[in-house]
């Protein structure tokens, strides 16, 4: 009889267990088309948490009037420059376009200096004579390269256009975190005190303020490398400043280096400055792109009591495995093992 009772118990949890797996499983797949812009919405709720604590208490309290205020100021924040950089974009190709219609179009040939670079030079300068002297003709020679070059474009434009798109999303799907964000926090109390009893609370805290460290870290960082890059191309005259300093933001907010927008600023600088110049500005370019190895890991571990190297070790090793959004998963799934490993520890010596 017991032996049938046992039998009959083991059905019973297989069968349970079967349909909660498809259930979590179709769950899933029913949800991830929009997981990335998901989790990106709720890193940046994180991240903007204590502004919307703020703001609610200049606002008497309303959360929904905070969320709103700061949504809009992060969408403002994100569609203004990308609007002026695309403005600045089409008028430059619109003009482009009307000089080769009337075929006054014309590129400044090369200073002498250019031939002079290291590496590229030489190799710089005859391409740069060459489409100075007769641009239709070094199209013409030229005519592969540059569709693979406009195709290489496209692409990237395309990818930045729906990158662009994805975070709008997850600006609005953050807004609505952040309406609901003491029901969410308690939520997830309660789910990791179910996990970890009597620490669960300690964890979500701990799991918050990686996100808001590594935010700091990476935007903090982006943003002193775009002011001090903007600095160094107003010292030296470079025209459409602004517009470069938006393309450094970007590109350091990806975490690529500032070199691949600077460098290309400082070889504009070698054709229209003296050479001691022009030296001056790329040694100082170089400085502004190599800067993040020394900022981010002060900025990331500040406001956590974590090991410095846990959440340096987490960012930079999320980000090797899934790009920037691995930046803020793997710190926090790194610092949650960090704690729960350390529990453990005092649990087993507790008990010794």
């Amino acid at each position: 009889m017991e032996q049938t009772n046992f039998q009959k118990d083991l059905i019973s949890a297989a069968v349970r267990i079967g349909l909660l797996a498809i259930l979590l499983y179709m769950s899933f797949k029913i949800v991830q088309p929009f997981l990335v812009v998901v989790v990106w919405g709720a890193i940046i709720a994180t991240a903007l948490y204590p502004l919307h604590q703020n703001f609610t208490r200049r606002f008497n309290g309303n959360q929904k009037l905070s969320a709103i205020s700061i949504t809009l100021i992060a969408l403002a924040v994100l569609i203004i420059p990308c609007y002026l950089m695309a403005g600045s974009l089409i008028d430059t190709s619109q003009a482009i376009g009307n000089d080769l219609a009337d075929g006054s179009f014309s590129i400044p040939p090369p200073a002498e200096s250019v031939a002079e670079w290291p590496l590229i030079g030489e190799k710089l300068y005859a391409n740069w004579s060459d489409a100075a002297a007769n641009i239709e003709t070094y199209t013409e020679k030229h005519k592969e390269n540059i569709q693979k070059l406009g195709k290489t474009m496209l692409s990237a434009a395309a990818g930045t256009v729906k990158s662009i798109f994805m975070f709008i999303f997850s600006i609005i799907i953050a807004g609505a975190l952040l309406n609901y964000a003491e029901g969410c926090r308690n939520s997830l109390y309660r789910l990791f005190e179910r996990l970890v009893p009597d620490e669960g609370v300690k964890i979500v805290n701990s799991a918050g303020a990686t996100v808001q460290s590594v935010a700091k870290g990476v935007l903090g960082t982006a943003l002193i490398q775009t002011v001090l890059g903007t600095l160094g191309m107003v010292v030296v005259g470079v025209p459409g400043a602004g517009l470069w300093a938006v393309l450094v933001m970007l590109v350091a907010i990806i975490q690529l280096p500032p070199i691949l927008i600077l460098g290309p600023v400082a070889a504009y600088v070698y054709s229209v400055e003296p050479t001691w110049i022009a030296t001056i500005f790329l040694v100082y370019s170089l400085v502004v792109s190599s800067a993040d190895a020394v900022l981010k890991p002060m900025l990331l571990g500040r406001g956590v009591e974590l090991p410095m190297l846990v959440i340096l070790l987490g960012a930079i090793g999320g980000m090797v495995l899934a790009g920037i959004i691995g930046l803020f998963t793997g710190a926090v799934f790194l610092a949650i093992a960090y704690q729960v490993y350390t529990l453990w520890l005092e649990d087993q010596t507790a008990s010794a």
